[in-house]
């Protein structure tokens, strides 16, 4: 079995080596499929999964009529969820950095540095969510992200596109189908999934927008589409649900994926609330045969605990799946503890800016003990309600983990940190 890179280089695409990318490398992977012709072997495998398949055909397939991918996807990923920040640039926020001067653009700004991906959300359709869901930030519907998403693009970065299969916030407490999907009936379940999942591939490509990696699905330790695709994560499911269906969710949606943008690569993201939860969900989606290419996990200390209990949760996972994995949200609190702390590390690292750095530095060298871990984002770090009316907040209340001070609008020291995971 080859053995091939996560993310792929723009020469990977190269199949027969002569330089360029053409149909004769479609040809030389026919050669190897159909003839058994080795001489291209060791760089048949496209698209990185370990095999060779009429999957690596398509992804040529794919560059020859769309184009090699601009930017290279780096090896390791370090970036934020930056889904907020078309609203609070058009609020009027103004961003500072450490030392109080203005950032003209925020965009270049993360980029100096050193952060290399971004990622952002999107809803099914958010007119439907709750006034409540709306004032805390559900308002990514498609035509928001595809100028988002080509935003991120252009300025260089990987762009990571999370899929909630829902109107409103999708977690492990609540994973609603959408208001125009039908709610019970599994098998037309499975045909709006691979629909809207391909429908949605093919948007962000015409408007310059391509992920790099899709989440299928927020957060889904507990299934998703409930009640029919809900589970419990470490096996069977409660009564309505079973891994059968949420499976089969699975796989049409990554169907679409493989189908439409071959060099995406997909992300199952879950959380922790015990430390079996994790290693359980993946090595149930080994058993049940799904398609996916990175394990996702979200870490806050103040829900998770400690930076044991983390090692434990990736140790763990690690055994689950020989796949890559990504911290993809984390955050920590630098005025006051998070709502629903169940882990208090204030003794360590202080509700402040440096004890929001310090947790920050800890947690990149407690990451770095995992050579599987290949990438880290940041919830949120662009909100900043810093000059912005209070009659015009953009969200009903303040999100205390951002990397800038929502009273100054001037940047955490923690933002500078990050960049230590990828260096």
């Amino acid at each position: 079995m080859l053995i091939c890179p996560l993310f792929l280089r723009a020469n990977d695409y190269d199949v027969n080596g002569d330089g360029n990318v053409t149909a004769a490398d479609v040809t030389a992977l026919y050669d190897y499929l159909l003839n058994n012709d080795l001489t291209h072997a060791a760089t048949c495998d496209v698209t990185g999964d370990g095999t060779v398949t009429s999957a690596d055909v398509t992804a040529v397939y794919d560059v020859l009529l769309n184009g090699i991918p601009a930017t290279p996807v780096p090896e390791r990923l370090v970036g934020g969820d930056i889904s907020m920040l078309t609203k609070y640039e058009q609020g009027g926020a103004i961003y500072k950095d450490r030392n109080g001067s203005t950032i003209a653009s925020i965009l270049p700004y993360f980029k100096q540095q050193g952060w290399n991906a971004m990622r952002v959300r999107l809803f099914v359709n958010p007119e439907n969510a709750s006034d409540e869901h709306k004032k805390e930030g559900v308002v990514q519907d498609l035509p928001y992200v595809k100028a988002l998403g080509k935003r991120i693009k252009d300025a260089g970065y990987a762009l990571v596109l999370d899929l909630h299969y829902s109107d409103t916030w999708a977690d492990p407490g609540k994973q609603t189908v959408p208001a125009a999907w039908p709610s019970n009936d599994v098998e037309a379940l499975k045909d709006s999934v691979y629909n809207y999942t391909k429908r949605v591939l093919q948007q962000m490509i015409a408007a310059g927008a391509r992920p790099d990696f899709i989440q299928l699905g927020n957060e889904i330790t507990g299934g998703m589409l409930w009640p029919t695709g809900q589970i419990y994560p470490t096996g069977g499911a409660p009564a309505g649900g079973s891994w059968e269906n949420f499976a089969a969710y699975q796989q049409r949606a990554s169907q679409a994926v493989r189908e439409v943008s071959p060099s995406t690569k997909i992300i199952l993201h879950v959380e922790m609330h015990n430390l079996n939860q994790p290693s359980g969900f993946f090595g149930n989606c080994e058993s049940y045969g799904i398609d996916y290419d990175v394990m996702g996990l979200s870490y806050y200390s103040a829900y998770h605990g400690d930076f044991a209990n983390l090692n434990t949760v990736l140790s763990r996972m690690e055994v689950a799946s020989t796949k890559p994995i990504m911290i993809m949200e984390c955050g920590y609190g630098y005025a006051w503890a998070l709502p629903g702390t169940n882990y208090n590390l204030a003794n360590i690292y202080p509700y402040s800016n440096e004890g929001q750095k310090n947790f920050t530095i800890d947690m990149i060298a407690a990451l770095k003990q995992h050579s599987r871990v290949k990438g880290l984002f940041w919830w949120w770090p662009e909100a900043n309600e810093f000059n912005i009316p209070w009659q015009n907040q953009i969200t009903s209340s303040w999100w205390n983990g951002s990397l800038f001070n929502n009273n100054t609008g001037q940047a955490q020291d923690a933002l500078y940190e990050l960049k230590q995971f990828i260096e």
